[in-house]
């Protein structure tokens, strides 16, 4: 008899069958769920993972998304080293740079809806970067006590309700009050709003300070403020401009010894459209008043006041290498004072030298388009 042989009909093993086969899912499934349970699946969606990042494809994709992040974690990493030559470029970038932080979700988001790898991994760079500067920043280092609280404020040249403002900043139960931008018309309505408070003050051009304590040996500090421009030189004549001081220092009486206090208000940064930002007048006037404290006596310092920008920028590295931020050391967050009415940089400062800051916060708004800043130090 003559037989026919067996064709073979075995089918080709798949990349499914092998998934299957290799989770317990196949024939003995039952089994394999009574033995492993939901943990199989875990070992089977680990393993589909590793397949699918050992492929080349997921670290092809999105090469423009990975070096986007490369680079916003190289320019938070060396901001110091961007220049200032290229129209200020340096200064504005670490006026913001707290703010560089929000392109992480965006190129996250793009990441993930490419499937890239690669700019995924990228990302830990800016990620790393953002959480060593602001990190902890962001926790709150507040203690209670103290004993001196201190508050600055822009109250504003174009303040509609000065007398408004005054009775705000009375009611902040501050001890040592600073008011920059004041001008000639308000500054009757804050000297009668706050007789009551603050038997002591003095006032030096457009800055003034008013005190619970006795005020002595106040005199004007040349912070350089040479063209004034903005809304406080309106009504002034060059020669007026160049003459009106806008620093002070002045030493408070306290049960703990005296107490050095400047109020600065620091010229403002304009942006042109040929000269881009405009920061020499500010800068120049940093540099003053980074002498001035330098010269200081007194090895207890405060100093309050709109410098017109934030610490990291390096404007102000003659004052930050004396002094420390009052926010930095004490705060809860960044303590954003300007605008007053969606604030994103912090540009008005207390910086102390010889005292212990125990806490830092903002006040509410006075309808000036600062927000005044306090903080709590103690001997």
């Amino acid at each position: 008899m003559t037989t026919t042989p067996q064709q073979d009909t075995q089918e080709p093993v798949t990349a499914d069958a092998r998934d299957t086969a290799d989770t317990g899912q196949g024939g003995g499934s039952q089994d394999g769920r009574s033995r492993g349970g939901g943990s199989g699946a875990w070992r089977a969606g680990i393993q589909r993972a590793i397949r699918a990042a050992a492929r080349p494809e997921p670290w092809k994709r999105g090469p423009v998304l990975a070096a986007l992040a490369l680079l916003l974690g190289l320019l938070m990493l060396l901001h110091a080293r961007i220049p200032d030559g290229m129209k200020n470029v340096g200064s504005l970038v670490e006026t913001f740079l707290p703010w560089f932080g929000l392109f992480v979700p965006v190129l996250l988001a793009g990441a993930l809806w490419r499937r890239s790898a690669s700019a995924v991994v990228a990302l830990l760079l800016p990620v790393t970067v953002w959480v060593a500067l602001f990190g902890g920043v962001l926790s709150d280092k507040s203690h209670p006590g103290g004993d001196l609280t201190v508050v600055s404020h822009n109250v504003g040249a174009g303040n509609p309700d000065p007398a408004g403002t005054a009775r705000d900043l009375a009611a902040s139960g501050a001890d040592v009050l600073a008011l920059e931008e004041l001008t000639g018309q308000a500054r009757g309505a804050y000297e009668k709003g706050l007789a009551k408070a603050y038997p002591y003050h003095a006032v030096k051009g457009t800055v003034g300070l008013w005190s619970k304590r006795p005020l002595s040996d106040t005199r004007t500090v040349d912070v350089a403020m040479l063209g004034m421009a903005g809304p406080l030189a309106r009504d002034l004549s060059a020669e007026e401009k160049a003459a009106t001081p806008r620093a002070l220092r002045t030493t408070v009486a306290t049960d703990q010894g005296p107490l050095a206090v400047y109020v600065a208000h620091l010229g403002s940064v304009r942006v042109n459209p040929k000269a881009g930002l405009s920061t020499s007048q500010r800068d120049d006037g940093a540099q003053k008043l980074g002498e001035a404290v330098a010269a200081e006596p007194n090895e207890r310092v405060v100093l309050l006041g709109d410098l017109n920008g934030t610490t990291d920028d390096r404007a102000f590295a003659g004052l930050t290498s004396q002094l420390r931020s009052a926010q930095e050391t004490a705060g809860d967050g960044f303590g954003f004072s300007w605008p007053a009415g969606f604030p994103v940089v912090r540009i008005d400062q207390i910086l102390v030298r010889g005292v212990e800051p125990q806490s830092s916060w903002v006040l509410p708004d006075t309808g000036s388009d600062h927000l005044p800043v306090a903080a709590r130090i103690s001997w």
